[in-house]
């Protein structure tokens, strides 16, 4: 039972890395699994339940990877402009999560994560940084009188200015994202 369920996940992910989410359909997976649409049902009960699964993984791993490459001991300003230096260049260098970028697709499967886990479940994009802010904020390196989850707003946000970087200016945009990341930062030190 197992092994089908990674041909699906394995197979899907294939497919959407190929194809895209909306190029790739139920019948495409099955087909290249080798097995029934019947039988991926038993699984998943959608194409945007099978993405999100292997959305979240992808994401895993890349939040794993970026964090192995850091030092966290860092000068906080430093660390977290690398950290989200790396967090952009890793979405959009894979094919899966690039499709966050793409408001059309992903905010269709978040409504669906979000109808399966609550609105305040949406967190799994930046639960290592999180963790990360909460450190900080008991080592009394960041202020203490914001909240971690608004903090972690602010950071959401700039990945989100992403979505507009064409509206901003290419020119600017890397510049930009250094900058803000570096000034939401010196906001938050300790003086």
């Amino acid at each position: 039972m197992e092994d089908k369920k990674a041909d699906i996940f394995n197979c899907g992910k294939e497919l959407f890395s190929s194809k895209g989410f909306k190029d790739t359909n139920v019948s495409d997976i099955t087909k290249m699994a080798g097995i029934a649409v019947g039988t991926f049902y038993k699984y998943y009960s959608s194409k945007e339940k099978l993405f999100l699964e292997i959305f979240q993984n992808e994401n895993v791993m890349l939040k794993q990877s970026i964090m192995k490459s850091v030092d966290l001991n860092e000068e906080p300003i430093r660390l977290i402009k690398k950290l989200m230096s790396l967090n952009i260049s890793g979405m959009n260098s894979n094919p899966i999560l690039r499709e966050w970028y793409n408001r059309d697709v992903f905010s269709k499967i978040e409504q669906e994560y979000r109808e399966d886990n609550g609105v305040a479940k949406f967190d799994f994009v930046y639960n290592i940084f999180f963790e990360l802010v909460n450190q900080w904020q008991a080592e009394g390196k960041i202020r203490k009188d914001i909240d971690g989850e608004l903090i972690m707003g602010f950071f959401l946000s700039i990945i989100n200015i992403d979505n507009h970087k064409e509206e901003i200016g290419l020119q600017h945009f890397p510049h930009i994202i250094d900058y803000l990341a570096e000034f939401i930062m010196k906001g938050l030190m300790v003086e």
